[in-house]
């Protein structure tokens, strides 16, 4: 895990360890933070949850200044690069299974849509009519472009991670050439990592694990009304629409006309099927809704500080209070 900034950062990557540590207490966690979250997990007496645990320098202080680096904060041999806004709803021994023959994966698509990394609101359609993605492909020499979620990163061979690495960069530096427009020109303080990173699977031909795969699926967004869960997140479930269209109706903002379109094209013949999952991962990506996570941190965080172990005690006291 990685954080950086206000201390709300440092209590959601807590948040996330003790959901981790409901379903495995062995294989170890490290943590890169800032100077100052370092400094308040040492006075709380909280760095003792942690394995590793490393400041991040300023220089890495961004969303492209970590994930484009991740060569430099492998402390494992098989390592797993998650966010920290994320719920471990299961037991991840499958998932590392399933990572385990690769020697760097990450969640996503086979294939990204139009409106990845691209301008949002009607500025896509542009980009659609002039098939500005397929103008970039043809400029960088790729026959595919995948899409890259890059919540859940695995990385087991340190060669393939630095290469994977330094491609993301050179992309990333030549943006001017794609159709890729830079979050900054939206008002963002963070430039995105996926696109590049899209990019350079492609160009050095790095299979992506499918985000979707039902009850098998490694991650998936928190979407209200869309997730049955208790007030402690032990017990999640998430409906799951096994047509692709219909659950890409999920990302609409608006509540009621997000029920509405579902309601309309769910009557479709093949377009209703749905069922509820428990992911290995419950993410909670969508800006608007991230308050119930917020919620929870600070509640773990509270809990955490409750009950702090004495030096003889281990951490998994604390996870367990």
């Amino acid at each position: 895990m990685h954080t950086y900034g206000a201390e709300k950062y440092l209590r959601h990557a807590v948040a996330s360890l003790a959901s981790i540590r409901r379903h495995d207490t062995v294989r170890p966690v490290a943590l890169y933070c800032s100077q100052s979250q370092m400094e308040c997990l040492e006075e709380t007496g909280l760095d003792v949850l942690f394995d590793v645990l490393e400041v991040l320098p300023e220089s890495n202080h961004s969303i492209v200044g970590f994930k484009h680096h991740l060569d430099r904060f492998k402390p494992f041999e098989r390592s797993l690069f998650v966010d920290v806004d994320m719920i471990w709803c299961r037991d991840p021994d499958p998932l590392w299974q399933q990572l385990s023959p690769f020697p760097l994966t990450a969640t996503g698509l086979e294939r990204a849509d139009v409106f990845f990394g691209g301008p949002k609101g009607a500025g896509f359609l542009l980009h659609w009519l002039l098939d500005r993605r397929r103008r970039t492909m043809k400029h960088f020499g790729l026959t595919w472009l995948p899409r890259i979620q890059a919540g859940i990163i695995y990385a087991q061979d340190t060669e393939h991670t630095a290469d994977f690495c330094r491609v993301s960069r050179s992309f990333l530096d030549r943006r001017a050439e794609t159709h890729f427009v830079s979050r900054f020109s939206e008002g963002r303080s963070e430039e995105s990592c996926e696109w590049s990173m899209a990019m350079a699977a492609s160009a050095l031909d790095i299979s992506v694990i499918p985000w979707y795969q039902g009850r098998n699926s490694p991650q998936l967004d928190y979407v209200e009304g869309f997730v049955k869960h208790d007030p402690e997140f032990r017990n999640v479930r998430v409906l799951y629409h096994n047509d692709p269209f219909v659950r890409n109706l999920r990302g609409i903002p608006s509540n009621a006309l997000r029920k509405s379109l579902l309601a309309l094209v769910g009557r479709l013949p093949g377009k209703g099927d749905y069922m509820w999952v428990t992911p290995y991962v419950l993410h909670f990506g969508w800006m608007h809704h991230k308050q119930p996570f917020y919620d929870h941190a600070d509640r773990v965080w509270e809990r955490a500080l409750a009950s702090r172990p004495q030096p003889a005690e281990s951490r998994s006291q604390i996870m367990r209070a």
